[in-house]
Protein backbone atom coordinates (compact mmCIF):
# COMPACT_ATOMS: atom_id res chain seq x y z
CA UNK A 1 0.00 0.00 0.00
CA UNK A 2 1.15 3.75 -0.55
CA UNK A 3 2.67 5.59 2.80
CA UNK A 4 -0.46 7.89 3.95
CA UNK A 5 3.04 9.72 5.52
CA UNK A 6 2.64 13.61 4.53
CA UNK A 7 5.87 15.02 3.03
CA UNK A 8 5.16 17.73 5.76
CA UNK A 9 2.74 18.76 8.43
CA UNK A 10 2.51 22.57 8.98
CA UNK A 11 4.21 22.30 11.81
CA UNK A 12 7.22 20.62 10.81
CA UNK A 13 7.29 23.42 8.17
CA UNK A 14 7.18 26.09 10.89
CA UNK A 15 10.08 24.27 12.68
CA UNK A 16 12.50 23.82 9.81
CA UNK A 17 12.08 27.72 8.57
CA UNK A 18 10.95 29.73 11.65
CA UNK A 19 7.96 30.63 10.89
CA UNK A 20 4.33 30.79 12.44
CA UNK A 21 0.98 29.39 11.73
CA UNK A 22 -1.49 31.14 9.89
CA UNK A 23 -5.03 29.72 9.95
CA UNK A 24 -5.69 25.94 10.33
CA UNK A 25 -3.19 23.30 10.44
CA UNK A 26 -2.25 20.87 6.93
CA UNK A 27 -0.48 18.52 5.61
CA UNK A 28 1.76 18.93 2.28
CA UNK A 29 1.80 16.17 -0.16
CA UNK A 30 4.02 17.81 -2.61
CA UNK A 31 6.06 21.36 -2.84
CA UNK A 32 6.03 23.85 -5.61
CA UNK A 33 6.58 27.13 -6.89
CA UNK A 34 4.65 27.31 -10.08
CA UNK A 35 0.59 28.34 -9.72
CA UNK A 36 0.33 26.28 -12.65
CA UNK A 37 1.94 23.54 -11.94
CA UNK A 38 0.26 23.12 -8.44
CA UNK A 39 -1.48 19.46 -7.74
CA UNK A 40 -4.19 19.16 -4.66
CA UNK A 41 -2.14 18.69 -1.77
CA UNK A 42 0.77 20.56 -2.38
CA UNK A 43 2.67 23.76 -0.19
CA UNK A 44 3.09 26.45 -2.98
CA UNK A 45 5.98 28.78 -1.76
CA UNK A 46 5.42 32.59 -2.50
CA UNK A 47 8.67 32.60 -4.03
CA UNK A 48 9.82 36.95 -5.47
CA UNK A 49 11.59 37.28 -8.51
CA UNK A 50 10.38 39.26 -11.91
CA UNK A 51 7.10 38.37 -10.69
CA UNK A 52 5.76 37.88 -7.05
CA UNK A 53 4.77 34.82 -5.92
CA UNK A 54 2.36 35.48 -3.25
CA UNK A 55 0.12 37.32 -6.12
CA UNK A 56 -0.26 33.88 -7.34
CA UNK A 57 -1.13 32.29 -3.97
CA UNK A 58 -4.82 32.41 -4.78
CA UNK A 59 -4.60 30.25 -7.90
CA UNK A 60 -2.38 28.04 -6.38
CA UNK A 61 -5.11 27.26 -3.81
CA UNK A 62 -8.12 27.11 -6.32
CA UNK A 63 -5.42 24.55 -8.12
CA UNK A 64 -5.97 22.41 -4.77
CA UNK A 65 -2.37 23.60 -2.32
CA UNK A 66 -2.97 22.16 1.23
CA UNK A 67 -0.98 25.31 2.60
CA UNK A 68 1.81 28.22 1.33
CA UNK A 69 4.62 29.15 2.75
CA UNK A 70 4.86 33.15 2.76
CA UNK A 71 6.28 36.62 4.24
CA UNK A 72 2.41 37.25 4.93
CA UNK A 73 -0.73 36.06 5.32
CA UNK A 74 -2.92 35.55 1.94
CA UNK A 75 -6.45 34.84 1.16
CA UNK A 76 -7.46 31.39 0.04
CA UNK A 77 -5.39 29.28 2.74
CA UNK A 78 -3.47 28.33 5.83
CA UNK A 79 0.11 29.95 5.51
CA UNK A 80 3.34 29.27 7.55
CA UNK A 81 4.55 33.01 7.77
CA UNK A 82 8.36 34.11 7.65
CA UNK A 83 9.94 37.32 7.93
CA UNK A 84 12.80 36.57 6.17
CA UNK A 85 12.99 36.28 2.43
CA UNK A 86 10.69 33.36 0.89
CA UNK A 87 13.96 31.21 -0.62
CA UNK A 88 15.87 31.65 2.23
CA UNK A 89 12.98 29.70 3.81
CA UNK A 90 12.67 26.72 0.91
CA UNK A 91 16.46 26.77 1.59
CA UNK A 92 15.76 25.51 5.42
CA UNK A 93 13.31 23.06 4.66
CA UNK A 94 15.88 21.52 2.23
CA UNK A 95 18.73 21.53 4.73
CA UNK A 96 15.80 20.11 7.43
CA UNK A 97 14.95 17.30 4.67
CA UNK A 98 18.09 15.90 4.85
CA UNK A 99 18.82 16.42 8.25
CA UNK A 100 15.96 14.07 9.41
CA UNK A 101 16.99 11.23 6.65
CA UNK A 102 21.12 11.19 7.47
CA UNK A 103 20.68 7.13 6.58
CA UNK A 104 19.96 8.52 3.01
CA UNK A 105 22.74 8.05 0.43
CA UNK A 106 23.37 11.41 -1.21
CA UNK A 107 25.05 11.69 -4.99
CA UNK A 108 25.24 15.13 -6.79
CA UNK A 109 26.09 15.69 -10.43
CA UNK A 110 28.00 18.82 -12.03
CA UNK A 111 29.52 18.74 -15.52
CA UNK A 112 29.97 21.17 -18.60
CA UNK A 113 28.05 18.53 -20.47
CA UNK A 114 26.14 15.33 -19.63
CA UNK A 115 24.50 16.39 -16.20
CA UNK A 116 21.07 15.87 -16.61
CA UNK A 117 21.66 12.61 -18.45
CA UNK A 118 23.83 11.29 -16.02
CA UNK A 119 21.72 12.69 -12.72
CA UNK A 120 19.06 10.58 -14.27
CA UNK A 121 21.21 6.95 -15.18
CA UNK A 122 22.04 7.32 -11.59
CA UNK A 123 18.72 7.42 -10.62
CA UNK A 124 17.91 4.54 -12.99
CA UNK A 125 20.12 2.26 -10.83
CA UNK A 126 19.35 4.16 -7.54
CA UNK A 127 14.99 3.18 -7.87
CA UNK A 128 16.80 -0.62 -9.03
CA UNK A 129 18.47 -0.95 -5.79
CA UNK A 130 15.58 0.70 -3.15
CA UNK A 131 13.17 3.81 -2.52
CA UNK A 132 15.12 6.65 -4.57
CA UNK A 133 15.00 10.16 -5.46
CA UNK A 134 16.06 12.43 -7.75
CA UNK A 135 15.99 16.49 -9.64
CA UNK A 136 13.30 16.24 -12.11
CA UNK A 137 13.83 18.36 -15.47
CA UNK A 138 17.18 20.34 -14.98
CA UNK A 139 16.24 21.66 -11.14
CA UNK A 140 20.10 22.21 -10.98
CA UNK A 141 20.46 25.78 -9.76
CA UNK A 142 19.80 28.25 -6.36
CA UNK A 143 15.97 27.08 -6.37
CA UNK A 144 15.82 23.49 -7.99
CA UNK A 145 18.25 22.21 -5.63
CA UNK A 146 16.57 23.37 -2.59
CA UNK A 147 13.21 22.42 -3.75
CA UNK A 148 14.38 19.07 -5.01
CA UNK A 149 15.78 18.40 -1.30
CA UNK A 150 12.82 19.65 0.30
CA UNK A 151 10.44 17.19 -2.00
CA UNK A 152 12.63 14.09 -1.19
CA UNK A 153 10.21 11.54 0.67
CA UNK A 154 10.36 9.94 4.18
CA UNK A 155 11.07 6.73 3.14
CA UNK A 156 13.81 7.26 0.80
CA UNK A 157 17.11 5.29 1.13
CA UNK A 158 19.45 6.77 -1.69
CA UNK A 159 19.20 10.32 -3.61
CA UNK A 160 20.96 12.18 -6.31
CA UNK A 161 20.83 15.77 -7.24
CA UNK A 162 21.91 17.90 -10.03
CA UNK A 163 24.12 20.74 -9.78
CA UNK A 164 24.66 23.39 -11.84
CA UNK A 165 25.78 27.28 -12.90
CA UNK A 166 26.21 30.00 -14.79
CA UNK A 167 28.58 32.12 -12.95
CA UNK A 168 31.35 31.73 -10.52
CA UNK A 169 30.38 31.06 -6.67
CA UNK A 170 27.60 29.20 -7.42
CA UNK A 171 28.13 25.27 -7.15
CA UNK A 172 30.00 24.90 -3.84
CA UNK A 173 26.79 26.71 -1.46
CA UNK A 174 24.52 23.99 -3.24
CA UNK A 175 26.69 21.00 -2.65
CA UNK A 176 27.24 22.65 0.86
CA UNK A 177 23.26 21.98 1.08
CA UNK A 178 22.80 18.59 -0.35
CA UNK A 179 25.93 17.61 1.57
CA UNK A 180 26.42 14.36 -0.67
CA UNK A 181 28.37 11.18 0.11
CA UNK A 182 29.33 11.36 -3.25
CA UNK A 183 29.79 13.67 -6.31
CA UNK A 184 31.40 13.87 -9.65
CA UNK A 185 32.26 16.44 -12.65
CA UNK A 186 31.19 14.78 -15.56
CA UNK A 187 33.32 16.97 -17.99
CA UNK A 188 34.77 19.87 -18.30
CA UNK A 189 34.54 22.68 -21.36
CA UNK A 190 33.72 26.05 -22.90
CA UNK A 191 30.48 26.78 -21.74
CA UNK A 192 29.19 29.37 -19.98
CA UNK A 193 32.81 30.90 -20.26
CA UNK A 194 31.44 34.65 -20.76
CA UNK A 195 30.82 34.33 -16.93
CA UNK A 196 34.67 33.33 -16.39
CA UNK A 197 37.38 35.89 -16.75
CA UNK A 198 39.74 33.07 -16.84
CA UNK A 199 38.03 30.38 -19.50
CA UNK A 200 38.01 26.89 -19.07
CA UNK A 201 40.55 27.40 -16.11
CA UNK A 202 37.44 29.19 -14.20
CA UNK A 203 34.73 26.96 -15.14
CA UNK A 204 37.01 23.47 -13.43
CA UNK A 205 38.02 25.61 -10.82
CA UNK A 206 34.24 26.34 -10.41
CA UNK A 207 32.90 22.77 -11.70
CA UNK A 208 35.35 21.34 -8.94
CA UNK A 209 34.42 23.12 -6.28
CA UNK A 210 31.22 20.76 -5.89
CA UNK A 211 33.79 18.70 -3.71
CA UNK A 212 33.45 21.40 -0.91
CA UNK A 213 30.18 20.17 0.06
CA UNK A 214 30.86 16.69 0.05
CA UNK A 215 30.29 14.56 3.83
CA UNK A 216 33.62 13.24 5.45
CA UNK A 217 35.22 10.46 3.18
CA UNK A 218 33.48 10.90 0.20
CA UNK A 219 34.41 9.84 -3.09
CA UNK A 220 35.10 12.50 -5.57
CA UNK A 221 34.44 10.93 -8.83
CA UNK A 222 36.46 13.11 -11.72
CA UNK A 223 36.69 12.59 -15.44
CA UNK A 224 40.60 12.01 -15.35
CA UNK A 225 41.10 12.50 -19.07
CA UNK A 226 40.33 16.46 -19.35
CA UNK A 227 42.51 19.04 -19.89
CA UNK A 228 41.83 20.45 -16.33
CA UNK A 229 42.34 17.09 -14.56
CA UNK A 230 44.95 18.43 -12.06
CA UNK A 231 42.67 21.07 -11.16
CA UNK A 232 39.44 18.57 -10.14
CA UNK A 233 41.91 16.13 -8.46
CA UNK A 234 43.44 18.98 -5.95
CA UNK A 235 40.10 20.01 -5.50
CA UNK A 236 39.00 16.77 -4.49
CA UNK A 237 42.12 16.52 -2.24
CA UNK A 238 41.60 20.10 -0.43
CA UNK A 239 38.04 18.84 0.09
CA UNK A 240 39.20 15.66 2.18
CA UNK A 241 37.49 13.33 -0.25
CA UNK A 242 38.37 10.14 -1.63
CA UNK A 243 39.40 10.21 -5.76
CA UNK A 244 38.31 8.02 -7.83
CA UNK A 245 38.69 8.53 -11.56
CA UNK A 246 37.15 7.62 -14.83
CA UNK A 247 38.97 7.80 -18.55
CA UNK A 248 41.11 6.15 -21.29
CA UNK A 249 44.22 5.97 -18.78
CA UNK A 250 45.95 2.67 -17.56
CA UNK A 251 45.54 4.41 -14.00
CA UNK A 252 41.89 5.22 -14.01
CA UNK A 253 39.25 3.35 -11.90
CA UNK A 254 37.06 2.86 -14.05
CA UNK A 255 38.89 2.59 -17.38
CA UNK A 256 37.34 2.58 -21.41
CA UNK A 257 38.89 0.48 -23.57
CA UNK A 258 36.20 -0.08 -26.53
CA UNK A 259 33.05 1.57 -27.50
CA UNK A 260 30.84 -0.11 -30.31
CA UNK A 261 27.67 1.32 -31.49
CA UNK A 262 24.91 -1.42 -32.43
CA UNK A 263 21.54 -1.41 -34.02
CA UNK A 264 20.24 -1.29 -30.12
CA UNK A 265 22.53 1.20 -28.68
CA UNK A 266 26.41 0.48 -27.75
CA UNK A 267 28.81 -2.11 -26.38
CA UNK A 268 31.30 -1.03 -23.94
CA UNK A 269 34.48 -2.92 -22.67
CA UNK A 270 36.70 -1.50 -19.86
CA UNK A 271 37.85 -2.27 -16.22
CA UNK A 272 36.29 -1.19 -13.00
CA UNK A 273 38.96 -1.05 -10.41
CA UNK A 274 40.71 -3.88 -12.13
CA UNK A 275 37.79 -6.33 -13.41
CA UNK A 276 36.87 -6.76 -16.73
CA UNK A 277 33.58 -5.37 -17.78
CA UNK A 278 31.44 -6.05 -21.60
CA UNK A 279 28.04 -4.46 -21.15
CA UNK A 280 25.56 -3.03 -23.29
CA UNK A 281 24.00 0.49 -23.39
CA UNK A 282 20.84 1.30 -24.53
CA UNK A 283 22.80 4.63 -25.82
CA UNK A 284 24.72 4.84 -28.99
CA UNK A 285 26.33 8.46 -28.49
CA UNK A 286 30.30 7.61 -28.42
CA UNK A 287 30.40 10.25 -25.03
CA UNK A 288 28.19 7.44 -23.05
CA UNK A 289 31.31 5.29 -23.01
CA UNK A 290 32.77 8.09 -20.41
CA UNK A 291 29.37 8.69 -19.08
CA UNK A 292 28.86 5.03 -18.22
CA UNK A 293 31.80 4.57 -16.61
CA UNK A 294 31.00 7.95 -14.61
CA UNK A 295 27.65 6.36 -13.91
CA UNK A 296 29.24 3.37 -12.41
CA UNK A 297 31.50 4.52 -10.03
CA UNK A 298 29.04 7.07 -8.65
CA UNK A 299 26.48 4.13 -8.19
CA UNK A 300 29.33 1.92 -6.24
CA UNK A 301 29.79 4.98 -4.15
CA UNK A 302 26.28 4.98 -2.83
CA UNK A 303 26.21 1.07 -2.26
CA UNK A 304 24.68 -0.02 -5.23
CA UNK A 305 25.83 -3.63 -6.75
CA UNK A 306 27.51 -3.83 -9.66
CA UNK A 307 24.94 -5.92 -11.33
CA UNK A 308 22.37 -3.74 -10.74
CA UNK A 309 24.31 -0.84 -11.73
CA UNK A 310 24.62 -2.85 -15.25
CA UNK A 311 21.06 -3.67 -15.69
CA UNK A 312 20.39 -0.23 -14.88
CA UNK A 313 22.48 1.22 -17.87
CA UNK A 314 21.06 -1.56 -19.91
CA UNK A 315 18.10 -0.11 -19.85
CA UNK A 316 18.35 3.20 -19.92
CA UNK A 317 17.62 5.41 -23.22
CA UNK A 318 18.06 8.85 -24.07
CA UNK A 319 15.89 11.35 -22.37
CA UNK A 320 14.09 14.03 -24.65
CA UNK A 321 15.97 16.31 -26.77
CA UNK A 322 19.46 14.82 -25.53
CA UNK A 323 19.82 11.76 -28.44
CA UNK A 324 16.20 10.38 -28.71
CA UNK A 325 15.89 9.18 -32.30
CA UNK A 326 12.92 8.38 -33.93
CA UNK A 327 11.81 6.92 -37.66
CA UNK A 328 9.77 9.44 -39.15
CA UNK A 329 7.62 8.05 -42.02
CA UNK A 330 6.97 11.14 -44.14
CA UNK A 331 4.87 10.61 -46.94
CA UNK A 332 7.71 10.62 -49.57
CA UNK A 333 9.73 7.82 -47.25
CA UNK A 334 10.65 7.24 -43.95
CA UNK A 335 14.11 9.26 -42.66
CA UNK A 336 15.53 8.98 -39.06
CA UNK A 337 15.57 11.81 -36.60
CA UNK A 338 18.11 12.52 -33.86
CA UNK A 339 16.86 14.85 -31.51
CA UNK A 340 19.55 16.90 -29.49
CA UNK A 341 17.80 20.08 -29.23
CA UNK A 342 17.80 21.00 -25.58
CA UNK A 343 21.20 21.81 -25.63
CA UNK A 344 24.62 22.37 -27.14
CA UNK A 345 28.16 23.40 -26.77
CA UNK A 346 31.63 22.55 -28.54
CA UNK A 347 32.17 19.78 -26.51
CA UNK A 348 28.80 17.98 -27.21
CA UNK A 349 28.86 19.11 -30.76
CA UNK A 350 31.56 16.69 -31.41
CA UNK A 351 30.48 14.17 -29.58
CA UNK A 352 27.05 14.69 -31.44
CA UNK A 353 28.83 15.05 -34.96
CA UNK A 354 31.02 11.65 -34.33
CA UNK A 355 27.94 9.67 -33.14
CA UNK A 356 25.89 11.00 -35.96
CA UNK A 357 28.90 9.84 -38.55
CA UNK A 358 28.97 6.18 -36.76
CA UNK A 359 25.31 5.74 -37.28
CA UNK A 360 24.28 3.51 -40.40
CA UNK A 361 22.03 4.38 -43.35
CA UNK A 362 20.47 3.17 -46.12
CA UNK A 363 21.85 3.36 -49.83
CA UNK A 364 21.38 6.82 -50.62
CA UNK A 365 20.62 7.43 -47.45
CA UNK A 366 22.91 10.57 -46.01
CA UNK A 367 24.31 11.80 -42.87
CA UNK A 368 22.74 15.25 -42.39
CA UNK A 369 22.88 18.03 -39.32
CA UNK A 370 21.02 20.81 -38.11
CA UNK A 371 22.48 22.71 -35.99
CA UNK A 372 21.73 26.62 -34.38
CA UNK A 373 23.64 28.55 -32.33
CA UNK A 374 25.63 27.92 -28.88
CA UNK A 375 25.03 30.74 -26.52
CA UNK A 376 27.21 32.11 -23.53
CA UNK A 377 30.36 32.09 -25.22
CA UNK A 378 31.75 35.35 -24.69
CA UNK A 379 34.46 36.54 -26.95
CA UNK A 380 35.33 33.08 -28.41
CA UNK A 381 31.64 32.83 -29.99
CA UNK A 382 33.25 33.09 -33.63
CA UNK A 383 35.99 30.75 -33.35
CA UNK A 384 34.65 28.25 -31.54
CA UNK A 385 31.78 28.15 -34.28
CA UNK A 386 34.08 28.21 -37.00
CA UNK A 387 36.12 25.38 -35.59
CA UNK A 388 32.73 23.19 -35.56
CA UNK A 389 34.01 22.75 -39.22
CA UNK A 390 36.55 20.26 -38.66
CA UNK A 391 35.20 17.93 -36.64
CA UNK A 392 32.39 17.63 -39.25
CA UNK A 393 34.38 16.73 -41.88
CA UNK A 394 36.44 14.59 -39.60
CA UNK A 395 32.79 12.78 -39.13
CA UNK A 396 32.35 12.34 -42.08
CA UNK A 397 29.01 14.15 -42.53
CA UNK A 398 27.35 14.54 -45.60
CA UNK A 399 25.07 17.92 -45.15
CA UNK A 400 25.19 20.99 -42.55
CA UNK A 401 22.08 22.91 -42.22
CA UNK A 402 22.20 26.12 -39.79
CA UNK A 403 20.82 29.24 -38.08
CA UNK A 404 21.86 32.05 -36.20
CA UNK A 405 24.23 34.40 -36.44
CA UNK A 406 26.80 32.25 -34.80
CA UNK A 407 26.24 29.42 -37.17
CA UNK A 408 26.65 31.94 -40.66
CA UNK A 409 30.17 31.51 -39.22
CA UNK A 410 30.58 27.73 -39.65
CA UNK A 411 28.28 28.16 -42.51
CA UNK A 412 30.90 30.25 -44.52
CA UNK A 413 33.98 27.85 -43.67
CA UNK A 414 31.91 24.44 -44.31
CA UNK A 415 33.63 22.98 -47.51
CA UNK A 416 30.93 23.82 -50.55
CA UNK A 417 29.67 20.13 -50.78
CA UNK A 418 28.71 19.86 -47.10
CA UNK A 419 26.94 23.40 -46.98
CA UNK A 420 23.58 23.17 -47.20
CA UNK A 421 20.61 26.13 -45.88
CA UNK A 422 21.51 28.70 -43.76
CA UNK A 423 18.74 30.99 -42.28
CA UNK A 424 18.49 33.61 -39.72
CA UNK A 425 16.46 31.82 -37.35
CA UNK A 426 15.28 28.26 -36.15
CA UNK A 427 12.00 29.25 -36.64
CA UNK A 428 12.86 29.60 -40.50
CA UNK A 429 14.45 26.97 -41.05
CA UNK A 430 12.06 25.23 -39.43
CA UNK A 431 9.34 25.87 -41.73
CA UNK A 432 11.52 24.96 -44.91
CA UNK A 433 11.79 21.50 -42.87
CA UNK A 434 10.64 19.55 -46.06
CA UNK A 435 13.64 20.80 -48.09
CA UNK A 436 16.15 19.42 -44.86
CA UNK A 437 15.78 15.93 -45.45
CA UNK A 438 14.94 12.66 -47.99
CA UNK A 439 14.02 9.42 -47.23
CA UNK A 440 16.80 7.10 -46.06
CA UNK A 441 19.07 9.86 -44.25
CA UNK A 442 19.95 10.37 -40.98
CA UNK A 443 19.49 13.98 -40.03
CA UNK A 444 20.31 14.88 -36.19
CA UNK A 445 18.93 18.13 -35.02
CA UNK A 446 21.45 20.00 -32.00
CA UNK A 447 21.61 23.67 -30.49
CA UNK A 448 21.28 25.75 -27.61
CA UNK A 449 17.75 25.53 -25.92
CA UNK A 450 17.97 29.62 -26.35
CA UNK A 451 18.51 29.26 -29.91
CA UNK A 452 15.39 27.26 -30.16
CA UNK A 453 16.77 23.95 -32.09
CA UNK A 454 13.54 22.45 -30.84
CA UNK A 455 11.50 24.06 -33.54
CA UNK A 456 13.42 22.32 -36.12
CA UNK A 457 13.18 18.86 -34.72
CA UNK A 458 9.33 19.39 -34.09
CA UNK A 459 8.71 20.28 -37.27
CA UNK A 460 10.90 17.22 -38.59
CA UNK A 461 9.04 15.25 -36.67
CA UNK A 462 5.65 16.63 -38.27
CA UNK A 463 6.16 15.26 -41.52
CA UNK A 464 5.20 12.15 -40.24
CA UNK A 465 4.58 9.64 -37.84
CA UNK A 466 7.36 9.41 -35.86
CA UNK A 467 7.83 5.40 -34.22
CA UNK A 468 10.53 5.79 -31.47
CA UNK A 469 13.97 4.11 -32.77
CA UNK A 470 17.12 2.49 -31.38
CA UNK A 471 19.17 5.17 -29.03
Amino acid sequence: MPDATPLWTSAEIASAVGGTLSGAPFEAAGITYNSRETAPGDLFVALKGARDGHDFAAAAFAAGAAGALTNRPVEGGPCVVVEEDTLKALEALGVASRERAPHVRRGAVTGSVGKTSVTQAIKAGLDLAGPAHASIKSYNNHIGVPLTLARMPRGVERAVFEIGMNAPGEIAPLSRMVRPHAACVTTVGPVHIEAFANGEAGVAAEKASIFEGLAEGGAAVLNGDVAFAVVLDAAACRAGARPVTFGTSAGSDARLIDFRPNGQGARVKAELFGRPLDFPLAQSGFHWGMNSLCVLLMLDALDVPLETSLAALAEFRPLAGRGQSTVVHAPGGAFTLVDESYNANPLSMAAGFRSLGARPVTAGGRRVVVLTDMLELGDQSRALHEGLAGPIVEAGLDLVHTAGPGMKRLHDVLPPDRRGLWRESAAELAAEAATLVAPGDVIMVKGSNGSRASLVAKALAGLGQADEGAA
